[in-house]
């Protein structure tokens, strides 16, 4: 894939993804004779996971951290799964804060419904 389908796939721009290749973050990418790169499958699929681990709230530092530990492979695995096992539980409490943030404004838009929507229809003479 070129890197503009790659960029439409993923609704990031081709400048992030070039970012993501210079820092470190996907692998280097091939490319062809005309020095145009050229994403494989398998780019695509770690190109996903950086792009949910971004999602889920990891830094750029700690997925640089993430992807160095996968190169230094198995011996790691335990590192990797504590820090994924963090931001998990970060994700978790974030989601919390704003399931309260949702059910704030839903009690906020019962009331606006109970009282200030019949009170306009008050004032404009359009009660039912």
């Amino acid at each position: 894939m070129m890197i503009s389908e790659v960029s439409e796939k993923f609704g990031i721009s081709p400048d992030t993804l070039r970012y993501y290749e210079r820092i470190g973050l996907i692998p280097t990418i091939n490319r062809n004779k005309s020095g145009i790169r050229e994403y494989t499958e398998q780019d695509c699929r770690w190109i996903q996971v950086i792009l949910f681990m971004r999602d889920a709230g990891m830094s750029i530092e700690l997925l640089l951290e993430y992807v160095e530990m996968v190169h230094q492979g198995d011996k790691t695995m335990q590192s990797r799964k504590e820090l994924l096992i963090k931001q998990r539980n970060q994700l978790v409490e974030r989601i919390n804060e704003q399931q309260k943030i949702l059910e704030l404004l839903n009690g906020k838009i019962e009331s606006y419904e109970q009282s200030v929507v019949p009170n306009e229809k008050k004032l404009m003479g359009t009660e039912d």
